[in-house]
């Protein structure tokens, strides 16, 4: 393959980003980027990223991960412009043009040239030597919407924005620009140490992979999006699960029976068949604070998921429980506002707001005894502490032998588990207790745990 030097271990190094991300590339695909590369050249960067998005790519949404590794891989050029830096009042005085104009190329040879000029810091070799908050702090291209508003009018003319969308619209460019910035600073640290390590760090990761506890507001959203596809996947699983645990076990007294005609070689073996009959399910869920985004999350893909069990019961708690089962079937139409409904409509806590484990398990122990049987599966979704109070250890052991199966999900570390009010292991030592911290945690977890 023709190309500039080192194209080939650039190719390489980005694949394995990608694939430290998440993102499974085999080894066709990356042939098939190495052909892409070849054909479409280097002259054209922004077809290069399309060209390597449609061969490694199999969705819109690994974009978010793939543009950033992109642009550390391949650069607009290596190293600082040749050409010397503008200085910040012209500078500003271009970026308001570009940006009245919407012309993302001329923005981005400006957020290069914005990094080289204002951005750098240090003189030692061992320093990172570029800085994306100090770029944008000089150079403050959010203080230019007011002339960019005026450029516009003057150049448009009056009658294709009202001022506020026309504002939202100036602030959307300036936000890219600001990326702009953020990327090109990434990249010129990543061509001073690791390319590879910075790549791992510093790139944002897929929703899948987001740590429940750490996810913001857009994350959560993005990964409710997430529910549909990801529970259609598990039921496809769960139901292969299904038809091969029909197919029962070897009878052996019956498969015995049957080779002394053959001269007591089995030649038929006969499968003792197992009637089909689907799980019950029940959810514990603590919906207090940050574990919050995680319960609700695990409670939407387990109500996208009902058609694979004979009943679904969900209970909520903070430091009372009550059920939320009709709450959350029509709560899947609006997801985002599941745990506002929840909290509203339903009795979570009593004279404080923490939450209590052991009175809430307590308190399910007691209310709900009806709601588990020798066929139910119960999952426990927390972090397991506690707040000093008692864990109430014997409610647990109650839920315990009165169920099939119990799991707890617990979305903190496991290194976390026992310590300060973490009751973690205590409550590990009755049931059995999994680090569930990402959906793709989760999405393992359910396809394994959950009966057939």
């Amino acid at each position: 393959m023709s190309g500039p030097t080192g194209v080939v271990e650039r190719l390489t190094g980005l694949v394995g980003a990608l694939r430290a991300h998440g993102v499974r590339i085999g080894t066709g695909e990356t042939v098939d980027a190495a052909r892409a590369m070849e054909a479409l050249g280097f002259a054209d960067r922004e077809l290069l990223r399309e060209g390597l998005a449609a061969t490694l790519l199999h969705g819109p949404a690994q974009r978010s991960v793939f543009d950033p590794v992109f642009d550390l891989y391949f650069p607009r050029g290596v190293g600082a412009p040749d050409e010397p830096s503008a200085d910040r009042d012209e500078l500003r005085a271009r970026l308001a043009t570009a940006l009245a104009a919407d012309d993302r190329a001329l923005m981005a040879r400006l957020a290069a040239e914005a990094v080289d000029g204002l951005g750098g810091y240090g003189s030692s070799p061992e320093s990172d030597g570029w800085s994306a908050y100090q770029t944008l702090d000089r150079l403050r291209p959010q203080t230019l919407l007011a002339g960019v508003r005026a450029d516009v009018r003057r150049r448009d003319g009056d009658a294709d924005f009202a001022d506020r969308l026309l504002d939202d619209e100036i602030r959307r460019r300036i936000d890219a620009f600001r990326a702009m910035v953020g990327a090109e600073a990434r990249r010129r640290v990543a061509e001073r140490r690791d390319r590879d390590e910075i790549a791992r760090r510093a790139v944002r990761p897929t929703a899948d992979r987001v740590d429940f506890l750490f996810a913001g507001r857009d994350q959560l959203a993005e990964l409710r999006r997430t529910v549909g596809p990801l529970a259609r996947k598990l039921a496809t699983r769960l139901a292969a699960r299904r038809r091969r645990a029909a197919r029962g076990t070897i009878d052996l007294r019956r498969t015995l029976r049957g080779s002394l005609s053959t001269g007591g070689v089995p030649m038929r073996p006969v499968l003792r068949r197992r009637r089909p009959a689907r799980p019950e399910l029940v959810l514990l869920c603590d919906v207090s604070g940050s574990v919050a985004g995680f319960s609700d999350f695990t409670m939407l893909l387990v109500q996208a998921l009902h058609d694979q069990f004979s009943k679904v019961r969900v209970f909520a708690f903070v430091n009372r429980i009550d059920e939320v089962t009709g709450l959350l079937r029509h709560g899947t139409a609006d997801p985002e506002g599941l745990s506002a409904r929840i909290r509203a409509e339903a009795t979570l806590t009593g004279w404080h707001g923490s939450s209590d484990y052991g009175v809430a398990l307590g308190e399910f122990a007691e209310r709900y005894d009806d709601a588990i049987g020798p066929r139910t599966t119960v999952f426990v979704l927390g972090d397991a502490r506690t707040n000093m109070s008692d864990p109430n250890l014997p409610a647990v052991r109650r839920i315990a032998e009165r169920a099939r199966r119990v799991y707890w999900l617990n979305p903190e570390q496991h290194a976390q588990w026992g310590t300060g009010d973490s009751a973690a292991p205590s409550y590990a030592g009755l049931v059995e207790m999994h680090e569930c911290r990402t959906a793709r945690q989760l999405g393992a977890l359910v396809a394994r745990l959950l009966p057939v």
